[in-house]
């Protein structure tokens, strides 16, 4: 097949390359014109030159840039062709963007990626949403992309379903990676466990927690036991808001989900508000110490007068 790729960032690069390694012509576009195939949009569409098959096109851009793309991709294709949107986008907005390009008669499919920049080696899981002629048009890409095996892809339904689908397939990955995080934090506390990276290790095989995070998680420490290296600082890419926003619609509990998601906004505070105000109200009912502040009156963290 040929393909058009919108993106050659982390994903984009080395989904490129297993694509051609899987014998298929790629015409690649990214703004850094070092590593791009093309000059613009209509170049790389103009390149894309087979006339036995439709055109398609795979975008893996940031969210605010999806809109412009399939924007201008809608006025470069022609009836028939095909967009895949394959970024982490909101799955409420396939609809929309479906509807935009059918007025062109030009094709849409959502798609899920998961594989992060191991992909190239492993391959990436796919979770895709569009109509079934549409899938199967651009299968042997899929085919290419995913792992080797009976496992990775999936046909989720309509559009919207693929991103659907990869937003709780994130979800989850919060929970997951939240639960091995606490356990870290406890065994390092504790002076009872005298090497808590082996300790990770021997979970790697014959538990039923193991996992490929489980064995990032290991990667990691082996090269910094302690962490030291790094900022407990985590950032979130939308999705796992989105899950629980969707949990709400839906009421569904998600607790695991919900906490892991506020644990991280809670990695970027210097000094937490919340934390502020309960060591004010355990000084106040219990005459608990408080630290105070640099720079405040030491005198502030001696019991509080009963009224």
């Amino acid at each position: 097949m040929e393909l058009g790729l919108v993106g050659l960032g982390k994903m984009g690069g080395n989904m490129r390359q297993r694509i051609r390694n899987a014998g298929h012509t790629v015409v690649g576009f990214d703004h850094n014109q070092d590593i791009s195939d093309a000059t613009d949009l209509a170049d790389m569409v103009g390149k894309l030159t087979a006339t036995d098959q439709p055109k398609v096109v795979w975008v893996m851009v940031p969210v605010q840039a999806i809109d412009p793309v399939v924007t201008e991709l809608a006025e470069l294709l022609s009836p028939g062709d095909i967009v895949i949107d394959g970024g982490n986008s909101r799955w409420t907005d396939d609809t929309r963007r479906a509807a935009q390009l059918a007025e062109k008669g030009i094709k849409f499919a959502d798609c899920g990626v998961s594989g992060g920049v191991w992909g190239l080696e492993n391959g990436y899981a796919l979770m895709c949403g569009g109509d079934k002629d549409t899938i199967a048009t651009v299968m042997p890409v899929f085919e290419a992309l995913k792992p080797e095996g009976e496992f990775g892809f999936v046909h989720a339904g309509k559009v919207g379903a693929g991103h659907f689908s990869k937003m709780v397939h994130n979800g989850i990955e919060y929970g997951i990676m939240q639960a091995y995080a606490e356990g870290y934090e406890l065994l390092e506390a504790a002076d009872i466990v005298d090497n808590v990276p082996e300790a990770f290790r021997s979970w790697r095989e014959g538990t039923v927690i193991r996992s490929w995070l489980l064995d990032l998680l290991v990667n990691a420490l082996e090269d910094d036991t302690h962490l030291e290296k790094i900022r407990g600082y985590a950032d979130d890419s939308g999705e796992g808001r989105w899950t629980v926003e969707a949990a709400i619609d839906h009421a569904v509990p998600v607790p695991a989900i919900a906490a892991a998601l506020f644990a991280r906004f809670a990695s970027r505070q210097e000094d937490s508000p919340a934390m502020k105000a309960i060591a004010a109200m355990r000084n106040q009912f219990g005459g608990h110490a408080v630290k105070g502040a640099e720079g405040a009156d030491p005198s502030y963290a001696t019991p509080p007068v009963q009224h």
